[in-house]
């Protein structure tokens, strides 16, 4: 997608998305160490504090959208940036008073819960389905450009300067959101297809509703990208949570911070590349390709060594690339309610994804330590990409079936 099929407000969005995740992830990454160094709080403080806070910023997006719903999406963004702001500033007087810090961090997270649903949905508002790939990617490579270039710019005053470092990302929040001030205002319609009753389906309607259970679930539900994501999401964070306690030990502190950095890059250039290949897949295959993917990646990293960490990175990459783009696309298209609903439910399905992998995660991963097994840990998660889904969609064609099923005799019960 080029910049000439952009408009101003698009662009603006997407540098604006990077400039916010940069300032970001400026400073989150090392929340654990400045409220576990600095502050002095006991690890299990910090893990619970940081684990709330990112159930916050996930499933705070229902919130947002329906923020959005009452006042716009433009004035939504604009709430959003000052809250982030206010929360980026108060960590400066935080830094001699934990209980400051903290809220400041809770700011942070209910500021990005309210952000990103009004901030997708205005980047395809009044877009068709053709357009949409390639912008949610573009979106999305903006997003992790700004997540793979701010710790490392950050992290030569995170310890020396964190006054200056958070006083720095507030002014910039603050400038983004002034340009914010001067973006049109834009209607948030339903973007998808609406549902159809049973009462308005034709008994020929019905068999092909019936038929098409082979791709896991009726068409117009808005469960399965939803309970998708969050498996999608499960998957994905054992990676983003363990990685690094598994591979700095068995290679070096470098090569973790290269994997990191050729991640965020494949990340970045692929997603756009692949957009609309993937808008084109049937949903069935986009999850066969990307489970399958996650399935593999954590399998090779179970090999251990540079190669072994490096390809499963790599595959994993693929996976998340093919899955979260996907859903988001699904979710949209399976919905007639507006695209900052979606987009929030689609954020609540990934926080619930992240907070049940961070739970099971630790146990699981510390029963595979004190075994020293720790390999044997990737191959469960592996397995899990591969048994999840499939009882997923085996519960989803169960259900659809039945609902195909009753159909005839729900159409004759009395109003």
């Amino acid at each position: 997608m080029g910049s000439r099929t952009l408009t101003g407000p698009q662009l603006f969005l997407l540098g604006g998305s990077f400039l916010i995740t940069l300032g970001s992830f400026a400073v989150l990454p090392y929340m654990s160490v400045l409220l576990h160094d600095r502050f002095g709080l006991g690890l299990g403080v910090v893990g619970a504090v940081l684990a709330v806070a990112s159930l916050v910023q996930f499933s705070g997006g229902v919130v947002g959208a329906a923020l959005a719903a009452r006042i716009g999406l433009r004035a939504t963004m604009l709430v959003a940036l000052v809250v982030r702001t206010a929360g980026f500033a108060a960590f400066v007087p935080g830094l001699t008073r934990p209980v400051v810090a903290v809220t400041a961090l809770f700011l942070v997270s209910c500021g990005a819960a309210l952000y990103l649903p009004a901030n997708k949905a205005y980047l395809v508002a009044g877009c068709g389905p053709e357009r949409r790939p390639g912008l949610l990617a573009a979106s999305g490579s903006a997003f992790n450009a700004g997540i793979a270039l701010g710790p490392p710019a950050a992290a030569p005053f995170v310890l020396t300067s964190p006054a200056g470092l958070f006083t720095g990302v507030a002014v910039l929040f603050a400038l983004v959101g002034a340009g914010h001030v001067l973006l049109p205002s834009v209607a948030d319609e339903g973007v998808g297809v609406k549902d159809t009753t049973v009462e308005d389906k034709t008994v020929e309607d019905r068999t092909g509703e019936a038929a098409g259970v082979a791709a896991g679930v009726a068409a117009g539900s808005g469960l399965p990208p939803f309970a998708f994501t969050v498996l999608a999401v499960y998957v994905f964070m054992f990676f983003q949570h363990y990685l690094a306690l598994y591979a700095v030990p068995r290679t070096s502190t470098a090569f973790y911070g290269a994997v990191l950095m050729g991640y965020a890059i494949l990340l970045v250039v692929a997603q756009p590349l692949l957009a609309r290949r993937l808008a084109a897949l049937p949903y069935a295959t986009a999850l066969r390709l990307g489970f399958g993917a996650m399935a593999a990646g954590t399998a090779v990293l179970a090999l251990g060594g540079r190669a072994g960490i490096a390809v499963g990175a790599v595959l994993l990459c693929l996976g998340e690339i093919v899955l979260f783009l996907k859903n988001d696309l699904e979710a949209l298209a399976r919905s007639a309610a507006p695209s900052a609903t979606v987009f929030g439910r689609q954020r609540l399905a990934a926080g619930l994804g992240a907070f049940a992998a961070a739970v099971v995660g630790g146990q699981l991963y510390g029963v595979a330590e004190r075994a020293a097994a720790v390999p044997v840990f990737w191959l469960v998660v592996s397995a899990q990409a591969v048994v999840l889904p499939a009882l997923l969609v085996v519960w989803a064609r169960g259900s659809a079936r039945r609902r195909a099923g009753d159909g005839p005799v729900a159409a004759h019960r009395p109003r």
